[in-house]
């Protein structure tokens, strides 16, 4: 998204290469700036952490951690780097990343590229002073002979950097990854993760959307037995092919964009109420205006992030949503953001 060229003619370039041109712009400082703070009415407090919007960039846009600053100048309240794994990796063969145009939507098949922990903790260290919540979302490498010690790994070198860290155990590109969904596997993990440093941040554990209503009740159960700090709901999806109307739509990946919207929202809504609200959720998926954006809101979550959104309307989507959650609220005649959470499920 190279700001002055506009989103349309980005489109004309290969998606992975028209991505590298957006964050080598951010880091030229050339990207949309928002004054901080904002309105009072969507604040809230969520691990001991001040968020002035409900609203951030999903793990992906910034792999690398090359632009969190200049993402948080955009007017997210939020910044999700990664994901990182403990060593470098190139990741699947290009191309592994694909717009559908006519249907909002994007696969991709990265497979986790990205410079490595190290390469990510040296651009983190000089961010102590932000003005952004900073979260870094960790992986494990796919030819790892020890996953649980990957994402231990990764939480002893950037947990002291980030304001929390998500566990991302529900890509789809890296064989077996889901498989650490699983009580067993969790439990391991977590362990693993929580023993990894004398004062963990919040751990954030980012779920698949595929689950049935028995998967999800099991997941659900586990995850608050385990007393995790908040869910991501949800990461991108194997299924929802049908109805595609855009090339490329056989590809395979995992989907995400407008056709996720619905299905996301449901298994958000349900986890909800399967954990009666006692963690907090960050919906995502499919969210592409603030009416989508409110939805997720009232269907549990208590904050929500985009991404594709963004690579199909540019920047103002950013604003667009927070001032008009901020007059949805007024409208229905609540007082804070924190009162729209699982409204419609009350």
């Amino acid at each position: 998204m190279i700001w002055g060229l506009g989103t349309r003619l980005l489109h004309l370039l290969d998606p992975e290469t028209a991505h590298r041109l957006t964050i080598r712009t951010l880091r030229l400082g050339l990207g949309p700036k928002t004054a901080p703070g904002g309105d009072p009415i969507l604040s809230s407090h969520h691990w001991g952490l001040d968020f002035p919007t409900p609203l951030g960039i999903a793990a992906g846009f910034d792999k690398n951690a090359e632009v969190p600053e200049q993402i948080g100048q955009m007017g997210f309240s939020f910044v999700e780097v990664g994901s990182v794994t403990p060593r470098p990796q190139l990741g699947n063969p290009r191309p592994r990343l694909f717009r559908l145009p006519l249907d909002g939507a994007v696969i991709n098949r990265n497979g986790f590229n990205n410079d490595g922990l190290d390469a990510v903790a040296r651009r983190l260290a000089p961010l102590q002073n932000r003005h952004f919540v900073l979260g870094a979302n960790l992986g494990a490498n796919k030819d790892s002979a020890d996953r649980i010690a990957d994402y231990a790994a990764g939480m002893a070198v950037l947990g002291p950097l980030a304001d929390y860290v998500v566990i991302n155990v529900s890509s789809p590109n890296t064989p077996s990854l889901r498989d650490l969904q699983s009580r067993a596997h969790l439990e391991s993990l977590l362990d693993g993760v929580r023993r990894a440093g004398p004062n963990p941040p919040p751990i954030l554990v980012k779920i698949a959307p595929d689950f049935n209503d028995e998967g999800l009740a099991d997941l659900a159960a586990t995850l608050l037995a385990l007393a995790v700090d908040g869910v991501i709901i949800a990461n991108t999806t194997i299924g929802l092919r049908d109805g595609l109307k855009s090339p490329h739509s056989g590809e395979t990946g995992g989907l995400s964009g407008r056709p996720l919207f619905d299905f996301s929202t449901q298994q958000l809504a349900a986890f909800y109420r399967l954990t009666e609200g006692r963690i907090p959720l960050i919906g995502v998926g499919g969210i592409d205006s603030v009416d989508t954006a409110y939805a997720k809101i009232r269907s549990g979550a208590s904050l929500i992030q985009l991404y594709t959104g963004l690579v199909y309307q540019g920047p103002g989507l950013i604003p667009a949503i927070t001032e008009g959650l901020a007059q949805r609220l007024r409208r229905d005649g609540l007082s804070s953001i924190t009162e729209a959470v699982g409204a419609d499920l009350k």
